[in-house]
């Protein structure tokens, strides 16, 4: 995980930051205290144009706090599981 970390924040390019509908706004509303209602972050992330690569950034990274994608870190992780349960089942076949 970190080696692809790695070759994602050395070729990827991050330029999309500057295109996300987030930019500018409270980061409280992306990273909210434990509880609160993540639904206004998730519809701002909902309708921005970088958001898949907003979320597979955040997947990537293991970003563990806020919402990346519209998904919160759980969603994330579900996906991150999925994805290596879908690698094992590949490298067996």
């Amino acid at each position: 995980m970190f080696a692809r970390l790695l070759e994602v924040l050395d070729t990827e390019d991050l330029s999309w930051h500057d295109l996300a509908n987030c930019r500018g706004a409270d980061p409280d509303l992306f990273f909210p205290e434990r509880g609160a209602s993540t639904r206004t972050a998730k519809s701002i992330c909902r309708q921005c144009a970088v958001r898949d690569q907003c979320l597979e950034f955040a997947i990537v990274s293991s970003e563990k706090f806020g919402i990346w994608g519209a998904m919160s870190e759980r969603e994330r992780r579900k996906i991150r599981r999925e994805r290596a349960d879908a690698e094992k089942r590949r490298k067996v076949s």
